[in-house]
């Protein structure tokens, strides 16, 4: 398993958090993987011939490119042989934007879209191991689109003021950070994502709590629960089974587990 993450040029901060590159050998079988929720779009490019998701039992081939969106529980992927990825992780309030495509709530999206021209030249360049250049011709795509797109400022303050307080600021003060009103600003966020200011902190905060337990599987719940502003621990577990279809101590006890295979600190599209 080898993972690589590259930060976004400045001029695409308000709209992309980061690039990033992942392999993994899953040998002959075709073993599954699952993927937490967490507060980010992803726009997947993936090499492989054979990357599925599984829809009700049964697997349903992905193309390349796909879109991670919002996620309200764990989606299983199945791959075989070599998987690699470039991921451009994005702020739910601007992907769509950044594409033109009209929000949805779908979890895994299949869409056509002019960027799909790019999977030949990025593939050659992952075939060649130059995965630096395959990142800088996907950063130049989006500095080139994002000249075509009208910044929205309210959309940035909030966005910055959620991210910075974890998810865990009520609307109204979200709306006040981004001199908004309530209305204006979920109004604005809807448009824009799909989701209420509601939904996408409670996915940040989760995230907090995801990654708390990952990095430190021992961690102490009830000091986890009062830091993240949850009512008390019993919230914050009822929350964490919501979204992760687990208990957190389970997911802690498997997290350790992994940290062992995986290395600690990897956190991203693939949870394993």
């Amino acid at each position: 398993m080898h993972h690589q993450e590259f930060e976004s040029p400045e001029e695409l901060r308000d709209t992309i958090k980061c690039f990033w590159y992942n392999r993994r050998e899953s040998g002959e079988l075709q073993p599954g993987f699952e993927v937490q929720p967490d507060g980010y779009a992803e726009i997947i490019f993936h090499f492989s011939a054979d990357l599925s998701i599984s829809n009700n039992g049964n697997l349903q081939p992905l193309p390349s490119p796909f879109m991670m969106g919002l996620l309200n529980q764990p989606v299983n992927f199945h791959t075989k042989n070599r998987l690699e990825i470039l991921g451009i992780r994005c702020f739910p309030w601007t992907v769509f934007d950044l594409l033109g495509l009209r929000p949805d709530k779908d979890g895994v999206r299949i869409f056509e879209h002019p960027i799909a021209q790019l999977q030949s030249l990025l593939k050659n360049l992952i075939r060649a191991g130059e995965i630096n250049e395959a990142v800088a011709l996907i950063k130049q795509y989006f500095l080139d689109a994002q000249s075509n797109i009208a910044a929205n400022s309210l959309l940035a303050k909030a966005g910055i003021a959620m991210r910075q307080a974890n998810g865990t600021l009520p609307v109204g003060q979200v709306a006040a950070a981004a001199h908004s009103t309530i209305r204006t600003l979920e109004r604005n966020f809807k448009q824009s994502s799909g989701y209420s200011v509601k939904d996408v902190s409670g996915l940040i905060r989760f995230e907090q709590v995801r990654n708390q337990l990952w990095a430190n599987p021992g961690i102490n719940l009830a000091g986890l629960a009062h830091e993240l502003g949850y009512t008390d621990q019993a919230h914050l577990s009822r929350e964490f089974k919501r979204y992760s279809g687990s208990a957190p101590a389970a997911f802690a006890r498997k997290a350790k587990k992994e940290r062992q295979e995986l290395g600690a600190d990897f956190v991203a599209f693939i949870q394993a």
